[in-house]
């Protein structure tokens, strides 16, 4: 089962020859057309890997330059890219038949082979290519974790085409462990709340703020939408690339803010990261469908780098958590005034409305534990100043614990992780 591995991804470059990029080139194109054609036939009609594969293998097969095991793989992709869509709809959202126009591909072990020489041979339209990977002279970077460790095998990974070059983003996973499999039910918590104006705030009072990334997704959504209209060929390459540089710049927006929560949840010495439930979250912020996207995303980065340092993370009933207060507990929509404000009105608490959020979330993963016949209710939330709980109530850090105390937002961290 996939929940059964702990998954990582290393990038690298491909170091690729004239008549490599050619057939690498062809490749990425004729798989494109492949999900493309079986979307086409499978939209409407089925959406499960074992019913799209059949269905469409063979006009792939025929159509296409693709070889057999990735005319299996595109199948699987239209499949995937079909049932994200009628999710969306089940939410009542309104969906249209995905479009396949990224350059990339998807590899698999039968269709990539990684050497101990640093080298990787990939299938093409017409002939395996081996290429060197462009891996950093110093033995210690972080590919080598991977590439060099028996503990980790190959998976799925995909080829990406970006400004000449050539990526390789190679899938690794390895089994859980025990501890791992039996995560903390009890400990110190971090409550996440996810938003606009803040990207993410936690109880522990980092704000990550995410007032430029909505003004790019709004600039970026201008630009589609002129390219859009103009409907020349020349404007749908402009809008390839230009969609192709709005994932890369939000993907790395995500990546600094998933550090940036992993590395507060270190510091405070949490034992699990509460984010709310993510299911409506575009109707409670009213954030567009990219910033839906971004919230997933997040979620998911987060999850992997908590995993890799031992910290459980999860998601808890997001009802009201903006209008309670998270000192007296006294709910209503007059507590929130204004989207930044958070007034109670009846014991007069004053804070950022996504901070008392924040706190509301980890404080429901809290509660949660001593209504659980399966956990102690030992849970205890992270403050910036402090631990919390129902029960005990605030306890302050031990005199000369590190952390800066304060109420107003911290600068934004970007110190890389792997």
């Amino acid at each position: 089962m996939a929940d059964d591995y702990v998954r990582r991804t290393a990038i690298t470059r491909l170091e690729v020859t004239d008549e490599q990029r050619a057939l690498l080139e062809e490749t990425i194109s004729e798989w494109k057309r492949g999900c493309q054609l079986a979307t086409d036939m499978a939209w409407n009609v089925c959406n499960a890997k074992s019913d799209v594969q059949p269905l469409a293998y063979d006009d792939v097969r025929e159509h296409t330059g693709l070889g057999s095991q990735h005319t299996i793989l595109a199948t699987h992709q239209a499949a995937q890219a079909i049932t994200g869509c009628l999710e969306r709809r089940s939410e009542g959202k309104t969906v249209s038949k995905p479009t396949f126009t990224a350059p990339t591909v998807k590899y698999d072990t039968r269709t990539m082979t990684l050497f101990d020489d640093d080298t990787v041979s990939l299938s093409t339209t017409e002939s395996r290519v081996r290429c060197d990977l462009a891996l950093p002279d110093a033995d210690d970077g972080y590919q080598h974790k991977y590439l060099d460790s028996d503990e980790w095998s190959v998976t799925e990974s995909t080829l990406t085409a970006r400004d000449g070059e050539y990526f390789l983003h190679i899938g690794f996973r390895r089994p859980k462990t025990d501890a791992e499999r039996n995560t903390a039910e009890d400990g110190t918590v971090l409550g996440v709340d996810l938003g606009i104006e803040n990207l993410a705030v936690t109880s522990t009072a980092y704000f990550f703020s995410g007032r430029k990334l909505t003004h790019d997704l709004r600039e970026f959504e201008k630009v589609r939408a002129g390219l859009q209209q103009t409907g020349t060929r020349s404007a749908h390459r402009t809008l390839e690339r230009s969609s192709g540089r709005e994932l890369r710049y939000v993907r790395d927006v995500l990546h600094q803010a998933s550090n940036a929560i992993v590395d507060e949840a270190l510091r405070y010495e949490c034992d699990i990261i509460a984010f709310e439930d993510l299911t409506d979250i575009r109707d409670r912020t009213g954030a567009s469908w990219g910033h839906k996207w971004a919230f997933r995303t997040l979620y998911e980065q987060v999850a992997y780098k908590a995993e890799a340092e031992g910290i459980s993370v999860t998601q808890v009933g997001s009802a009201y958590t903006s209008q309670r207060c998270a000192e007296c507990g006294f709910t209503a929509d007059e507590n929130r005034p204004t989207r930044n404000d958070f007034r109670c009105v009846k014991c007069g608490l004053e804070a950022n409305a996504d901070y008392n959020a924040a706190k509301n979330i980890g404080l429901r993963y809290v509660r949660r534990g001593q209504q659980s016949s399966r956990r102690t209710g030992n849970s205890q939330l992270a403050l910036k100043s402090g631990t919390v709980t129902p029960k005990r109530g605030f306890t302050a850090y031990p005199e000369g614990f590190e952390a800066e105390f304060t109420d107003k937002p911290r600068p934004q961290r970007a110190r890389q992780r792997e």
